[in-house]
């Protein structure tokens, strides 16, 4: 049976392996492509779109997946891999000067859980007309979905890997007085919930007075019920992002 795909705020989410799979991930990729190439001028469409994701589990393979379908579109992939913040990919679409994003995230939702997030040329969300736009390009079956490996999209220039983190970090250092709060001698206690905000404050404060350390509680000790079952939460780590030139902290 075909998943149905409707966006909600910002894009899609559903259960990993459930509706969200590797198939369902490349249908929304098609639908977005069509609804870009129908929305903007070649010339537009060819400032390519962001792609990343989050720590979620195979975030970092649902995105290759989304790169893959846009250079099988003809449509340049500035990709990023996993591991990078929502607000990081949004400030990417303007360093890239992309036409928009593509951020494999659930935000808030269960670890079961995956999403699919879609970013105008501004680095902001969709407005609900457009979203239904690409709703209406989805198409029905994954056979549909023109793709091209990985590997030859980086051979032919459709996949770009980078890493946006260091030009954010430096644009929130510009935004931000960090030097008064490195030097006030705090002590933070950060819980990242296996999420996208570990290691942020490390990186912002440390080599000051204010030390932060990062608390985590045990993965097996919390359940929730869905769809009738009871599930565990999962006890992974995800890894950092493929190809990063920074080690986690």
């Amino acid at each position: 049976m075909t998943v149905q795909i409707k966006f909600g705020t910002d894009g899609w989410r559903a259960a990993i392996a459930e509706d969200y799979t590797f198939d369902s991930v490349r249908r929304a990729t098609q639908g977005f492509a069509d609804y870009l190439k129908a929305t903007y001028t070649p010339a537009e469409v060819g400032r390519g779109v962001v792609v990343g994701g989050d720590r979620r589990f195979l975030s970092e393979h649902f995105a290759a997946t989304v790169a893959e379908v846009l250079a099988g579109n003809d449509i340049p992939a500035h990709f990023c891999g996993g591991g990078i913040p929502t607000p990081t990919i949004a400030y990417a679409v303007k360093l890239r000067h992309g036409i928009g994003a593509v951020n494999i995230t659930a935000s808030h939702n269960p670890p079961t859980d995956n999403g699919y997030k879609v970013r105008d040329p501004n680095g902001g969300a969709i407005d609900p007309a457009g979203l239904k736009e690409i709703e209406a390009h989805i198409p029905a079956e994954a056979s549909s979905c023109r793709q091209m490996a990985f590997k030859a999209g980086v051979n032919a220039g459709l996949i770009m890997e980078f890493d946006p983190v260091p030009a954010y970090v430096e644009r929130l250092k510009r935004l931000v007085s960090l030097e008064p709060i490195r030097q006030a001698g705090f002590k933070i206690m950060v819980d990242p919930m296996w999420g996208n905000g570990a290691g942020w404050l490390t990186r912002l404060l440390s080599g000051a007075k204010t030390r932060s350390s990062k608390y985590t509680a045990s993965a097996t000790r919390s359940s929730r019920r869905c769809r009738g079952r009871n599930r565990s939460r999962p006890t992974w780590t995800p890894g950092w992002p493929r190809g990063a030139r920074s080690a986690p902290m």
